[in-house]
C-alpha cells in the first residue's frame, strides 16, 4: 500500500502524512456556529473529515478527533463590531442565547448521524472553555502581541508581522492588506483595522457575558479554536481542518494567536474542503441562499424535484474530491443518486452471493483487474483522500461483482482466496472508510423477498396479469425484478 499524502495549505502542496507523535494523531476542525439549520455546506466539512478520521483509523493510528461547537462570540459578518450571531436568533425567537445554540446543535447533530458520520471523539463549546481563552489572551499579552482598550484586548497585527510571517496560510500580504483597509477614527480604541480582539467588552445590551481581569465581556471568534485545540491536542497537533472559507481570517489568526501565547504553529498540517456551490455561487446562510438538510431530506425545495436520502447527500460530497469546488443542483443530486444505488447494489449482491466450483488458480485477466481496481481505490485514498478516485475504482469493482451473480464470471476463473479479496476489500471501502450504508425500511428485505416468491410462482403458473402487477409495485418502490438464467433476483432501479 503506498504512503498516505495530504494536502497541506500551509506549503501548498502534498506533503507525506507523519504524525508528530506515532501511533498518536490530533485532528481538530472547526465546526458549526449554532444559529441555523444545518445545510449542505456543513455536510461537506463534516463528511470530509469524518472520511480523514475513519481512513486514518484503518491505518492504525490512535485518533483524538475534536470538533468544536460555537455558541458565543461570533458577531455578524466574523467581524469584532455587531451583534452576536446567537444572542440576535435569541432575541427573534424571544429565547435565551443557550435555548438557541442547544436547539441548533441538537439539529446538527441530527442530521451528522442520518449521515453516518462517526461523532468527534471531543465536541467542546466555545462557552464552556471561558477560562482557558482569558488565559489564553493573558499570555498573549504578556508576550507583548496584545493590548486592551477600553476594556477589550485586541491583537497588534503589525506589531506581530515584525517578528513573525503574518498570511503564511492564505498567501496575503500584510502592506496589501494594510493599503485594502480604511484608516479607523479612533473608536474603540483599536489601533489598526487589521487587529482583531481576543477579548470584548461587552455593550449594555449584550446578552451573553463573562468577568476577565479587563471587563466583563466574552471572548474574539478566532480565539476560540486556539484555546480549546491546545487544551485537548496541545500546543502542536498533527491536522487542523475547516472550510477553505476559514482559511483568512479565522485560521490566519489562529496561527498568530498560538504563536504569539505557545511559542509555536499550532499544526503541522492545514487541511481545507472547498466550498459548495448552487449556480455558481456560495452556499451559505449568510447569504440566504442555503438548503438545509431537513430541506433535502424532505424535498422541501423550489429547487428540488424529490427528496433525497441521507446516503444519496453523502455520496453526492464524497463523489468530488474534497479540495474542488462542489457544485449543487437538483441534476447533480439525480446523478449521485443512481450512482449511489449502483454500488449499493453491488454491494447487496457480494454480502448474498457464494462463489461455487471455485478454481484452484484464477484466471489472470480477471485476477489483475480485481487487484488494480483494489489497488486503485486505495491509491485513491492514500492521494490526500481522493475519495472520487476511489470511487471510481468501486465501480470497476462493481462490473466484476454484477458479472458474478449473472454467471458472466464463474467459478471457473476465478479462486476463493481472489474472491475473499474482493469481498472484504469492497465491503471495507465502501462501508468502513467512506461509511455508506445501505437505506430500507424496516422488514424492507422481508417484503421483497416475499413478493419474489409470490412472482415465481405467479411466472411458473403462467399467471403474467399477476406478473405485470408485482413488477409494478416493484417500480413504484424503486426497485426492479432481474430475471436471470439461473435464478430471479431484484435491484434498485437506477
Amino acid at each position: 500500500m503506498n504512503t498516505l499524502k495530504v494536502y497541506n495549505t500551509l506549503s501548498r502542496k502534498k506533503e507525506v502524512f507523519e504524525p508528530l507523535n506515532p501511533p498518536f494523531v490530533g485532528i481538530y476542525v472547526c465546526g458549526p456556529t449554532v444559529y441555523g439549520e444545518p445545510h449542505l455546506g456543513h455536510a461537506r466539512g463534516a463528511i470530509t473529515f469524518d472520511v480523514v478520521f475513519r481512513y486514518l483509523k484503518y491505518l492504525g493510528y490512535k485518533v483524538r478527533y475534536v470538533r468544536n461547537i460555537t455558541d458565543v462570540g461570533h458577531l455578524e459578518h466574523d467581524a469584532d463590531e455587531g451583534e452576536d450571531k446567537i444572542a440576535k436568533k435569541a432575541k427573534l425567537e424571544k429565547l435565551e442565547p443557550m435555548e438557541v445554540a442547544k436547539y441548533y446543535t441538537d439539529s446538527y447533530h441530527t442530521a451528522l448521524e442520518k449521515l453516518n458520520t462517526l461523532p468527534p471523539s471531543i465536541e467542546p463549546s466555545a462557552s464552556g472553555h471561558i477560562p482557558e481563552q482569558i488565559k489564553m489572551t493573558g499570555e498573549i499579552i504578556k508576550h507583548g502581541f496584545a493590548y486592551e482598550a477600553n476594556g477589550s484586548v485586541y491583537f497588534d497585527v503589525e506589531k506581530y508581522a515584525k517578528k513573525e510571517s503574518y498570511g503564511e496560510l492564505s498567501g496575503r500580504v500584510l502592506d496589501d492588506l494594510v493599503a485594502g483597509t480604511r484608516e479607523l477614527d479612533g473608536q474603540h480604541g483599536k489601533r489598526s483595522s487589521l487587529d482583531f480582539a481576543l477579548w470584548k467588552k461587552a455593550s449594555p445590551e449584550h446578552i451573553m457575558r463573562w468577568e476577565s481581569p479587563w471587563s466583563e465581556g466574552f471572548p474574539g471568534w478566532h480565539l476560540e479554536c486556539s484555546a480549546m485545540s491546545a487544551k485537548y491536542l496541545g500546543k502542536k497537533f498533527d491536522i487542523h481542518g475547516g472550510g477553505l472559507d476559514l482559511m483568512f481570517p479565522h485560521h490566519e489568526c489562529e496561527i498568530a494567536q498560538s504563536k504569539a501565547a505557545n511559542r509555536t504553529e499550532p499544526a503541522k498540517y492545514w487541511l481545507h474542503n472547498n466550498m459548495v456551490t448552487i449556480n455558481g455561487q456560495k452556499m451559505s446562510k449568510s447569504l440566504g441562499n442555503f438548503i438545509t438538510m431537513n430541506q433535502l431530506f424532505d424535498g422541501d425545495h423550489p429547487t428540488l424535484q424529490k427528496a433525497y436520502s441521507p446516503m444519496t447527500i453523502r455520496f453526492f460530497v464524497l463523489q468530488a474530491h474534497y479540495r474542488s469546488t462542489l457544485d449543487f443542483s437538483n441534476e447533480a443530486l439525480l446523478s449521485a443518486n443512481k450512482g449511489y444505488k449502483k454500488l449499493i447494489n453491488a454491494l447487496r449482491i457480494l454480502k448474498g452471493i457464494t462463489l461455487e466450483g471455485a478454481a484452484e488458480n484464477s484466471d489472470a485477466k480477471v485476477e489483475s483487474e480485481i487487484d488494480a481496481a483494489i489497488a486503485g481505490a486505495f491509491e485513491g485514498l492514500n492521494d490526500d483522500f481522493n475519495t472520487a478516485i476511489a470511487i471510481s475504482h468501486l465501480f470497476a469493482l462493481s462490473k466484476i461483482i454484477n458479472s458474478i451473480n449473472t454467471g458472466a464470471i464463474t467459478g471457473a476463473t476465478i479462486s476463493q482466496s481472489l474472491f475473499n479479496r474482493l469481498k472484504n476489500n469492497f465491503i471495507l471501502i465502501i462501508e468502513q472508510i467512506l461509511g455508506l450504508t445501505e437505506e430500507y425500511p424496516e422488514d424492507y428485505a422481508t417484503l421483497v423477498t416475499g413478493l419474489l416468491d409470490i412472482y415465481r410462482d405467479a411466472k411458473a403458473n403462467k399467471q403474467y396479469d399477476k406478473v405485470d402487477q408485482i413488477r409494478t409495485y416493484f417500480k413504484n418502490a424503486g426497485l426492479v425484478i432481474k430475471d436471470m438464467k439461473n435464478k430471479i433476483d431484484w435491484a434498485y432501479e437506477e
